[in-house]
């Protein structure tokens, strides 16, 4: 277990942000981060996980406090049935997932960070949560200091969110297993109409695992989600604010409102979810309400391939980032009445 102080956090996250920690301990193994963790809790000292450090927004006075880096490693894949160690890189689990002919999360592809966050946040694309195909997740359990087994049920996936993320303080994720299909080579049957659509083929249909996978790589790589230390327009955490998710009344308010902005045959985009709620566009909601790809003058600026990403173009501070997301929420807000949601998790700041 490695252990450095006054350690810079930037390096560990995908925007390239945030100040120091105190102390950065990098854990190996499950026993590693155990006891990483029951040592901070005994000694009553702030504690950050940090994976694959896709889904954080550092401040730029750092973390006063314990991060605990978790690097662990395991692929075990057995029959149709998966496990990884949480510090596994997840795009390279699943071209794993792939090479071996298993259908389930291959739309998941170029996604960053690591396993261990895919449950905390119900990561999603393309028409595929991995809340369809986990079936356990191993945790330490911080209030009754054990290792503990959820199964799905006990998860409380939702859109974007689970009993991991509702509760940021009591479980660190260990391992995750879960359930794939053997589809003899082919892919889950495709749910998400952009990818149906650049395959030319219908929702429903499959198709081969290895050309799902590569064309959701390549639409990723075309908003610019895809890591590549040479374009600043992946130094980001991907999608920074979560598609809102009305009601029917709230939606039929917006509705107007975007048909006084817009004109009387402008439609928001409208997806359902749920009796009674109505999932719109955040990227939609952005860009209408003018803030286009490329938007800002700062180092911190939306992506010039995605208006639902947030970039460091290089010398950005957080600040700078957080000012920008404060202009985009307040913009939006002001033109159509609703509040976008940060998705990445904040450390010492707020929006």
């Amino acid at each position: 277990m490695q252990e450095l102080h006054d350690a810079p956090l930037a390096p560990l996250t995908t925007f390239r942000l945030g100040g120091p920690a105190t102390r950065l301990v990098t854990a190996t193994t499950d026993a590693e981060v155990i006891a990483a963790v029951r040592e901070a809790d005994d000694a009553g000292t702030p504690l950050l996980l940090i994976g694959g450090g896709s889904n954080l927004v550092i401040g730029d006075k750092g973390f006063d406090g314990t991060a605990l880096h978790i690097a662990t490693t395991g692929f075990s894949l057995d029959g149709t049935t998966l496990e990884l160690a949480a510090g596994e890189i997840w795009t390279d689990a699943v071209a794993r997932t792939v090479e071996a002919g298993l259908a389930g999360v291959e739309c998941l592809a170029g996604i960053p960070g690591s396993a261990g966050a895919t449950p905390i946040q119900n990561v999603g694309a393309y028409g595929q949560e991995v809340s369809a195909t986990i079936t356990e997740v191993t945790a330490y359990d911080r209030r009754s200091r054990e290792t503990v087994t959820l199964a799905n049920a006990d998860c409380a996936f939702s859109y974007r969110h689970s009993r991991f993320k509702a509760e940021p303080e009591r479980y660190v994720v260990l391992r995750v297993r879960f359930e794939l299909e053997d589809a003899a080579g082919l892919s889950a049957p495709l749910c998400y109409a952009e990818t149906a659509r650049a395959l030319g083929v219908e929702a429903g249909d499959r198709v081969p695992l290895t050309t799902a996978r590569e064309t959701v790589l390549k639409l990723r790589a075309g908003k610019g989600m895809v890591l590549d230390p040479e374009d600043h327009d992946t130094w980001s955490a991907g999608s920074f604010f979560t598609n809102p998710i009305l009601t029917d009344g709230e939606f039929a308010v917006f509705r107007s409102r975007v048909a006084e902005r817009l004109g009387e045959s402008a439609e928001p985009p409208a997806f359902p979810a749920g009796e009674g709620h109505v999932k719109t566009s955040a990227a939609w909601l952005i860009d209408k309400a003018g803030f286009t790809k490329g938007y800002g003058t700062g180092a911190a600026r939306i992506s010039t391939k995605h208006t639902l990403a947030l970039t460091n173009r290089g010398e950005a501070t957080t600040e700078d980032l957080l000012a920008l997301a404060r202009e985009v929420v307040a913009g939006v807000h002001e033109v159509f009445g609703v509040t976008l949601v940060n998705e990445p998790v904040t450390v010492g700041v707020r929006l």
